[in-house]
């Protein structure tokens, strides 16, 4: 096994709104796929071909619930998560812990998407 993880969905409430508030936070395209039951998402940028973890977005036709606690999804924050972390508020995030050091495993910071999920950006510098 590569990876702990292989795929992970977060939960949206307005499709267009997260599509816009990814795609501005990794400064690329937030691919859209809808399922054949007319479910929305989206793809995150990923390296598929290089066996990176990716993920999407996901607004179904069922209630779903965001979440501000409980599980938190670690997004790539590329060479330093400044950049990405620079664009949460004025894309509509919240960062809720600014970028803090966590010693030999880099950097980390916590934010709140536009739909009320809390997640974090990580990063090696």
């Amino acid at each position: 096994m590569t990876n702990a993880v292989s795929w992970f969905e977060i939960p949206v409430k307005d499709f267009n709104r997260a599509q816009q508030f990814y795609s501005t936070l990794y400064g690329k395209d937030v691919v859209e796929m809808p399922m054949p039951d007319g479910t929305k998402y989206g793809v995150l940028p990923y390296d598929h071909e290089n066996g990176g973890v990716g993920g999407g977005i996901i607004e179904t036709k069922e209630q779903i619930e965001t979440a501000t606690n409980g599980l938190t999804v670690y997004l790539n924050g590329g060479d330093d998560l400044s950049t990405p972390l620079s664009k949460v508020e004025a894309a509509g995030g919240k960062i809720v812990m600014p970028k803090t050091s966590i010693g030999e495993n880099g950097f980390m910071a916590l934010f709140i998407d536009t739909e009320g999920n809390r997640l974090a950006l990580h990063s090696a510098k």
